[in-house]
């Protein structure tokens, strides 16, 4: 391949390494130069373009990459049309995406101009998910290279997605006085939730006291029944000879593995009762986030037998995301500094449902509602409180007066809440840890409700989010830590922060503080309910 800037005259037949606009004239890149083009651009004064010329033995991008993606097995692949010199491969089914690091080494290392990118090796993937993608780098290459890279791929299974295979599966529950029922009823919601991505499901669940004996006959009863047993111990792991992988070997099993280099998910016990897996999940299973167990469990599924060989190479990309409820977290360093975290309180609204009244402005026990939820926001200590104004914003910062807030202006108010979402979080600085965002309109919302969010944010480390909730359902007032922080900056419309908190994939950690959490003043009506005077 020849590159090079190409008088125009001899430009017909050359492809463009850079598109080309003149004068209603766009040439994109990869485009092969007609006759008419040339003419055009000399008509607009164009008089050289930078573009290659194909030599005898060279293939275009699309031609290469096609010929490249011909050579892998499709077996529970798709492929993509050839275009620009990419094609991307996707999961047919739900599975385990397999990858000979080895063979795509050796692949990329053909020639720079061919290159294939994958996803990790064993990646839980759902159907449609992308998992490589092939790309030529030029606009043509040696076909002798790009069958060379080709054979590689031909020569070996260098990837695949294994299909997941649905079991079923059956949990062994102990019990102990400490263990609460409903975190036993949870961690069984949120098994069942695992098992839905490969088909499987819960076939049963037996709760045992957390002895060896009990637990034995009981996984001896559900290996009988399962093509996979689950146990959830109400007691951590600490030894080989410990109460769960005791059990196994009492239940007639082996024990082939006691703990493992993922954190989270140390803690873990692979074990076999006959043909049947035995895993003893770590506590850290008791969380939705991805851990150590989530890999075991994939990998059965997808029928392959990991066993401690498989394990004990997990150690390279084992360290996950820190899960904050933890008991034990894995950084116990003393913090370099207590968590700052401000209070936001929402109050640029325009209150459309308020029939020219400002129910910011109502009256609650005297003082202008404002005033009164900025006030328990103050209560609560946190390092700074924010008020953000815009619909008459005198008015309502003059209700403020003599208060120890910042005032932040949204100009553009009109637009939702969004916008003043945006206005706080972009005036928060640097050094904030979470913010505390307050609607203005929630009278019995107290300072002591807040502190009560407040320190359970700390307790997570400043890393989860905390909500209040009244009988379990969601409400306000919500914590959110920096790392939500981009995301919040990039809302629009009339939205708050709900779809961040339920995909930002933090643990949520909620507060129950009665009926304020939902009590919120929008029409006369509501304000009157809710023991407050109109004010024009």
């Amino acid at each position: 391949m020849i590159f090079g800037e190409i008088p125009l005259a001899e430009a017909v037949g050359a492809r463009l390494a850079h598109g080309v606009r003149a004068e209603g004239l766009s040439l994109h890149k990869g485009h092969e130069v007609t006759e008419e083009d040339r003419a055009a651009l000399a008509a607009a004064g164009v008089s050289t373009v930078i573009a290659v010329r194909l030599e005898e033995d060279d293939i275009g991008e699309d031609e290469a990459a096609g010929l490249i993606a011909a050579a892998i097995a499709p077996d529970h692949l798709t492929f993509t049309p050839s275009a620009t010199g990419r094609i991307n491969l996707h999961a047919a089914v739900n599975g385990l995406f397999v990858v000979d690091r080895a063979a795509i080494d050796r692949f990329n290392r053909v020639d720079p101009a061919i290159t294939i990118a994958t996803l990790p090796d064993h990646a839980s993937v759902m159907e449609g998910d992308m998992v490589a993608t092939i790309k030529i780098i030029p606009l043509a290459v040696p076909d002798a290279l790009a069958r060379k890279a080709a054979s590689v791929l031909a020569s070996s299974r260098a990837l695949e997605v294994k299909p997941f295979i649905a079991h079923r599966v059956g949990l062994v529950a102990t019990e102990l006085p400490s263990l609460k029922t409903s975190v036993m009823d949870k961690t069984r919601r949120l098994l069942e939730q695992r098992l839905h991505p490969s088909g499987s499901r819960l076939t049963a669940e037996m709760r045992v006291p957390h002895r060896e004996g009990d637990l034995a006959s009981a996984i001896r009863r559900a290996a009988g029944e399962n093509d996979v047993v689950v146990v959830f111990g109400a007691s951590a792991v600490t030894d080989a000879n410990d109460v769960i992988p005791a059990a196994i070997r009492g239940a007639g099993g082996v024990v082939e593995h006691v703990g493992m280099p993922v954190d989270p998910g140390n803690l873990l016990v692979l074990g076999r009762v006959g043909t049947v897996p035995v895993l003893g999940a770590p506590g850290c299973a008791r969380s939705p986030k991805e851990n150590g167990f989530d890999w075991i469990l994939a990998r059965i599924f997808a029928r392959e037998k990991p066993g401690p060989q498989e394990i004990t190479g997990m150690g390279v990309g084992g360290l996950l995301t820190e899960i904050p409820s933890r008991p034990q977290p894995r950084d116990l360093r003393a913090p370099e500094r207590p968590l700052s975290v401000a209070a936001l309180v929402l109050a640029a609204g325009r209150a459309s449902r308020m029939q020219g009244s400002h129910k910011l402005l109502a009256a609650f026990d005297g003082e202008a509602l404002v005033r009164r939820t900025s006030e328990a926001a103050l209560a609560a200590k946190p390092s700074r409180v924010l008020v953000v104004t815009g619909h008459r914003a005198e008015e309502i910062e003059a209700a403020l007066g003599g208060l120890k807030v910042d005032i932040v202006r949204n100009p553009d108010f009109a637009q939702g809440m969004s916008t003043s979402l945006r206005a706080g979080v972009s005036a928060l600085g640097p050094g904030c840890d979470g913010v505390a965002v307050m609607l203005a309109d929630m009278p019995h919302v107290t300072g002591a409700d807040v502190r009560r969010l407040l320190d359970a944010f700390a307790a997570a480390g400043g890393h989860a989010i905390v909500r209040a909730v009244s009988g379990g359902k969601r409400g306000n007032p919500v914590v959110l830590p920096r790392s939500t922080f981009s995301a919040l900056l990039q809302l629009e419309g009339d939205v708050g922060a709900r779809h961040i908190v339920e995909s930002a994939g933090l643990d949520v950690v909620d507060v129950e503080i009665g009926e304020a959490a939902h009590i919120d003043v929008d029409t006369p009506e509501a304000v009157v309910a809710a023991g407050g005077v109109l004010r024009d």
